[in-house]
């Protein structure tokens, strides 16, 4: 099912994305961060069905069925560099700083934050083109947020 896209990611040069397949990128990614620590809960399904809905003004029902093909996508993918490359071209700077945001907005969203999470976010900022600062500013506004 997602062979095409795989092979699109995979690509020594990818094309641009079209809008589908990059929010089905991002999808996989905030599972990816969720499923990184080897407990993906409920709330942090939650969490991403929530910044899906908000960030492409879909419903919560179409949300839910992204993420839930994101889960597959992020299944059958090799790495993480082939969904940080797609959304890197597909998205300008400005919108990554708000992509490491919504990472962290799941990272954090058990309440803690793991290691394994934590360590796979700070791989994946640079992977963006975020900087170490922009991704703790953008850490620390999800925190404020929860405070």
């Amino acid at each position: 099912m997602f062979a095409d896209l795989l092979r699109r990611l995979a690509a020594p040069e990818p094309e641009r994305l079209p809008d589908p397949d990059a929010r089905l990128a991002l999808a996989a990614l905030l599972v990816r961060i969720a499923r990184a620590d080897g407990d993906y809960a409920q709330g942090e399904m939650d969490r991403i069905d929530r910044i899906l809905a908000r960030r492409h003004g879909i419903s919560p029902f179409e949300a839910a069925k992204l993420r839930a093909e994101a889960e597959g996508l992020e299944a059958e993918a090799p790495d993480t560099v082939r969904f940080t490359r797609a959304i890197k071209s597909a998205v300008p700077y400005e919108d990554r700083e708000a992509v490491i945001e919504a990472l962290w907005d799941v990272v954090l969203a058990d309440g803690t934050r793991d290691e394994q999470e934590d360590a796979l976010l700070r791989q994946v900022a640079p992977l963006l083109g975020v900087n170490d600062r922009d991704s703790n500013l953008a850490r620390k506004r999800v925190e404020a947020r929860r405070a």
